[in-house]
């Protein structure tokens, strides 16, 4: 089911950029150095994308946690225009932010 990118497997992570969200290529979310596969419904995705967003409004819960929301949001952006805008506005608001510092 996840699986370590081989690039970064094989550089060690010397230095290198890792890259967070969804490859549109392989229909997999990528945190970091590990894979996750998507499923090819969409209706599933969408369901997916919910359950990690209410359990991680739970997330007070034992098992549960707040770092469900971000994932969950990220799983939504991959079929959600809305949410997949915010995501680019969040992530270039970053990219500007990080180059600033």
């Amino acid at each position: 089911m996840w699986r370590l990118d081989k690039k970064a497997e094989n550089n060690g992570l010397n230095g290198k950029k890792t890259y967070f969200g969804v490859d549109r290529r392989t229909q997999e979310i990528v945190l970091g150095t590990f894979r996750f596969r998507l499923p090819q419904s969409k209706l599933f995705r969408i369901l997916i994308a919910v359950a990690l967003i209410l359990g991680g409004i739970l997330g007070f819960l034992p098992i549960l946690g707040f770092w469900m929301v971000p994932l969950g949001l990220l799983v939504l952006s991959q079929d959600s225009a809305i949410v997949r805008r915010q995501r680019r506005r969040f992530t270039v608001w970053w990219a500007k932010r990080q180059k600033a510092s």
